[in-house]
């Protein structure tokens, strides 16, 4: 099974056949999608301006979705650099018990899904590494009170994503699944209380 970077160098291959760049593309989102596969490969075809279904896209636009992606994934990687080492020194130092980031970061396994959007046409409209660097900062800081992305409260709980976990808070801004860990508990407690509604776009 080829990697990401093998899959990327297929896209940027001007000798290969269009079709294959393209569907290295896609393979490249089981390997990373941050939004989950379908709602990533929604911004990146919107970002990078050609349709979801185009079959024949500028090759040059597939490599600007691409090069969005690999942006993305530096950061996540970065990231997870400096997760496994807090968790190394945190084991030396006799914490065995996982905390609550923990918990959420084994649902995230290689990137994938780390900003959740349950709805794949609703996602946030920035570059995929800006909303990363946003999402780390909000872990790394003492929760808060609105989505780390958008900057908003419009949070709703809502059940039944096909995610691990199966329900949690929902901006209904952006679109995205926000991590409990940096929410407050009495933020969560209000989203629980919400009724969940259809999401709308920003």
């Amino acid at each position: 099974m080829a990697g990401f970077r093998s899959l990327a160098r297929q896209v940027r291959d001007p000798e290969s056949d269009l079709a294959l760049r393209r569907y290295s593309l896609r393979k490249c989102l089981e390997r990373f999608a941050p939004y989950g596969h379908r709602a990533t490969w929604d911004h990146l075809c919107s970002r990078a301006g050609f349709g979801p279904e185009d079959r024949s896209p500028d090759p040059a636009r597939l490599v600007a979705a691409l090069d969005e992606l690999e942006a993305a994934r530096a950061v996540w990687l970065s990231y997870e650099e400096g997760f496994a080492e807090r968790r190394r020194k945190e084991k030396h130092d006799g914490l065995r018990r996982p905390g609550s980031v923990d918990d959420w970061h084994r649902c995230t396994w290689g990137g994938c899904g780390v900003a959740w959007c349950d709805d794949p046409g609703i996602h946030p409209s920035e570059p995929l590494a800006e909303v990363l660097r946003r999402l780390i900062a909000a872990l790394e800081r003492d929760p808060g009170t609105v989505c780390p992305v958008c900057v908003r409260p419009d949070l709703v709980w809502k059940h039944g994503l096909a995610h691990e976990p199966s329900s949690g808070p929902v901006c209904t801004n952006c679109g995205i699944v926000v991590p409990i860990p940096v929410l407050t508990p009495a933020t969560t407690a209000r989203a629980r209380t919400r009724r969940e509604r259809p999401l709308v776009s920003a």
